[in-house]
């Protein structure tokens, strides 16, 4: 396992300055954004796509400075009812696993996506319970067209050999870890989790419990790190479902924080055990979202939390229990 970052928060710096950087604060790994609403500040997919000399370019700036690439970022919605808007997302995904597979970077993060609920709608639809009966229908409906998609899409992703790491996110039709196997059995073991904790914790599922539910169907492809604060003062009132502005910081149910800020070390110790326990060898990718402090602090806490979590040596073998 090693700390990586998702670049995003440094989009206004040249890509090799951010390396630099974080090089320099003991990071091994990043993320790197290619469209969708991470954007594409420091990629820009399309373009290093069609030449090969930008994509030798690319992986001499991470690999000089003793990195790699943990993954590819595009995160936008390809089950939109928009037919224009669906296409622009799934354009963005194909060519995010081409341009994976052309650098040897074995995963894709992204989102499940979200249609409306039913064919006429124009507007996506996140469905949280099934009453009135109409919502469960629409919910059924939802996992008709999410099926059909994702069936060619993981198709698409072994023929180019990238595994799909989808974010469990809030608005997706994936936004817990049933749902994610759900839809990895429909289609293929190409599709796995994003597992970030961020969105799980507000929903008050045991982060280490979902870690163990995925890790045993090895469908846990890549790993965000980021923290939630549940500040019950708001919740005891309007509780989690909560459409207040992240701007609004004191007046949320929960705020996204930078690593520690809403768990503490001993938590992310154990998350970090459950995840070798489940056989994740891969990336800690940081993503800084805490409207608190700055993208550089949040960044550093984090690395400095996670760097004392991190084991950096194989298991050796169990002399005491022979």
């Amino acid at each position: 396992m090693y700390i990586g970052v998702l670049t995003v928060p440094l989009g206004d710096e040249p890509l090799d300055d951010a390396l630099d950087y974080l090089s320099g604060i003991g990071v091994d790994g990043v993320e790197l954004a290619v469209g969708g609403w991470p954007g594409e500040d420091h990629v820009d997919r399309s373009a290093v796509l069609a030449d090969d000399d930008a994509q030798a370019d690319l992986l001499d700036s991470v690999e000089s400075r003793d990195l790699q690439i943990s993954a590819l970022a595009t995160h936008n919605n390809p089950l939109h009812p928009v037919e224009e808007t669906a296409a622009e997302a799934d354009t963005e995904l194909r060519e995010a696993i081409e341009l994976a597979d052309a650098l040897d970077v074995n995963t894709v993060t992204c989102f499940s996506g979200l249609p409306a609920g039913g064919p006429n709608d124009e507007v996506p639809n996140w469905i949280t319970a099934p009453w009135p009966t109409e919502h469960a229908d629409a919910h059924d409906y939802q996992w008709e067209v999410a099926v059909d998609y994702w069936s060619d899409l993981a198709a698409f992703a072994d023929d180019h050999g990238v595994d799909i790491a989808i974010e469990m996110h809030p608005n997706m039709l994936v936004y817990e870890p049933t749902g994610m196997l759900k839809l990895r059995e429909a289609t293929n073991e190409r599709i796995g989790a994003n597992f970030d904790p961020s969105h799980l914790y507000w929903q008050d599922i045991s982060i280490t419990d979902a870690i163990r539910f995925l890790g045993e169907e090895d469908a846990i492809h890549h790993f965000h790190a980021k923290d939630t604060k549940v500040y019950e003062s708001e919740s005891r009132i309007k509780g989690v479902l909560d459409t207040t502005s992240y701007a609004d910081t004191a007046d949320r149910s929960w705020l996204f924080r930078s690593i520690g800020y809403g768990h503490d070390e001993g938590h992310w110790k154990d998350v970090v055990s459950t995840l070798r326990m489940v056989g994740y060898e891969g990336a800690l990718s940081i993503e800084h979202e805490d409207a608190l402090t700055s993208s550089t602090e949040g960044l550093e806490k984090a690395v400095d939390v996670l760097s004392r979590a991190v084991f950096e040596t194989q298991p050796g073998d169990a002399y005491w229990a022979e």
